[in-house]
């Protein structure tokens, strides 16, 4: 199963607020989304998966937005990597919701399963780019990519 994870920056207002266009794939299902992160939020994530795991039960959960229409939020994301067998595979879920009424409801969740040291490379990855000297990522089982340009194959 050929799984990818895709960014594409967009400057906005950097080095505190990133848009990101977001393309994901687990080979069997795909994503295109785009979200507006702090700068931060790069290095929150780096650092969750470059140690992951650190124990059998290991959980990274990174957030931002709520489904929940009560809280009022333009959108929901949710990166969470978690360990799927005691050997040591681990599975890398991705969900997002656009939070917009009928017909134009965008909802896409799907896992990516891997082993942990595939994980450990897209949180050094994230580490690299998020000193915002990239304008794109890209992370699959092939290898993976920095630039400014689409170089990537």
């Amino acid at each position: 199963m050929e799984y990818c994870v895709k960014i594409e920056r967009i400057p906005y207002e950097e080095p505190y607020h990133l848009q990101l266009l977001w393309d994901v794939s687990n080979g069997m299902q795909s994503t295109r989304f785009e979200l507006y992160n702090n700068a931060s939020d790069l290095m929150e994530i780096a650092k969750g998966l470059e140690v992951f795991p650190r124990h059998p039960k290991d959980v990274f959960l990174y957030e931002i937005g709520s489904e929940r229409k009560e809280d009022n939020f333009a959108h929901y994301f949710r990166l969470r990597a978690f360990m799927v067998s005691p050997r040591g595979q681990c599975a890398l879920q991705i969900r997002f919701c656009n939070n917009a009424p009928l017909p134009y409801k965008h909802i896409s969740e799907f896992c990516i399963q891997l082993e942990p040291r595939d994980l450990n490379r897209l949180g050094i990855l994230f580490s690299e780019f998020s000193k915002l000297q990239s304008n794109f990522l890209a992370w699959d089982a092939k290898g993976d990519f920095l630039g400014d340009k689409w170089e990537y194959a």
